[in-house]
């Protein structure tokens, strides 16, 4: 399924044009990192006692990468070829490789988003007519131009390579035991700004709650239907996600990072990518993909999709110590990577 393909769909039934803010000042003119402004000595002073901890375990937050684990119809799927062993004549080595034939790296599997990812038009796109990227506006007000200059020139702003390595802490909250009473949250429903408040307190960091600089991740049950090989094909066609009032809250906390144990972080209801079922109730005309549009257009929050969660969920590690590190690709919209959290599991 073709990008077009996927935005003719997701415009079907959307008739009112909406123009939305992208101008931030939080931060000086020109940022490029939003809210990783605030990762530093003190978020790092927030890890150490987690770090110290001799109780504390090691959690991996990505799912191992392969050509047959689910893939995403909004990027060319992964293939990897497995070169044979070789030597060096005269030698008494032997050693291996692979190449990737094929596969957009940052849209697959355990991937973040860059804040270049994604802009916003001053009125919905016909798609009839030429797709008018020259009016595009990305986070802090930057244009089409200052940030892709020509279509095939990388960001020249906003590109993953921006992105200082995330050290900080992470609050995780268990979304498929408290909105899903212990199953996988259904395609298309959402978490709702409450539902975060509630599950804070529920775990008992209410007192605390969210910090600036914090990375948050919901587990939703929805990521324990990765399943690899991937034969069933349904993972990537729906899912839950956050609601809109969420993004809003979150990005008045000033989370520096947010990752769902799902393929989009937005809610898809079923049937909603092929043009069959309307966006979740409460999201905004025009913008079907409105959390990707909010956190990274607008509020500088970066995003990681297909988070590995069950297992810090499992251990009930509702705080932990998280490292964050994409790659460093010049001019990338996106990265794989390999978060880890560190953490003391729960009684």
């Amino acid at each position: 399924m073709s990008r077009t393909v996927l935005a003719l769909a997701m415009m079907a039934g959307t008739a009112v044009a909406s123009t939305a803010a992208f101008t931030q000042a939080r931060w000086p003119a020109g940022d490029e990192i939003g809210m990783a402004n605030h990762l530093g000595s003190t978020t790092w002073a927030r890890c150490a006692p987690l770090l110290a901890n001799p109780k504390a375990k090691s959690y991996e937050v990505s799912h191992i990468r392969s050509n047959s684990m689910p893939q995403s119809p909004f990027g060319t799927p992964l293939v990897d070829k497995f070169k044979p062993t070789v030597g060096i004549p005269g030698t008494l080595h032997a050693f291996n490789g692979e190449e990737t034939v094929s596969g957009e790296l940052g849209a697959q599997g355990t991937q973040m988003d860059a804040l270049g990812h994604f802009a916003v038009l001053p009125e919905p796109w016909d798609g009839k007519n030429p797709f008018p990227s020259d009016r595009a506006k990305y986070y802090g007000g930057h244009t089409q131009q200052q940030v892709k200059p020509a279509p095939d020139a990388p960001l020249e702003k906003l590109g993953i390579e921006k992105v200082p390595p995330i050290v900080t802490t992470a609050v995780l909250l268990d979304a498929k035991s408290h909105l899903g009473k212990g199953n996988a949250m259904q395609p298309g429903a959402v978490v709702k700004a409450v539902d975060i408040e509630a599950m804070l307190t529920a775990q008992g960091l209410g007192a605390r709650g969210l910090l600036p600089g914090d990375v948050l991740y919901i587990y939703t049950g929805w990521g324990d239907g990765w399943v690899d090989p991937d034969t069933g094909n349904t993972y990537y066609t729906k899912g839950p996600g956050l609601a809109y009032d969420a993004a809003k809250y979150i990005e008045e906390k000033q989370v520096v990072l947010v990752a769902l144990d799902n393929p989009f972080t937005d809610p898809v209801p079923d049937g909603m990518l092929m043009g069959k079922a309307a966006p979740a109730e409460g999201t905004p005309p025009g913008l079907p993909f409105a959390i990707h549009h909010h956190n990274l257009a607008v509020a500088g929050i970066h995003q990681i999709q297909n988070a590995n969660l069950g297992e810090l969920a499992k251990d009930k590690v509702w705080l932990s110590c998280t490292l964050i590190l994409p790659l460093r690709s010049k001019g990338g919209s996106g990265s794989p990577v390999r978060p880890v959290a560190i953490g003391v599991p729960g009684q």
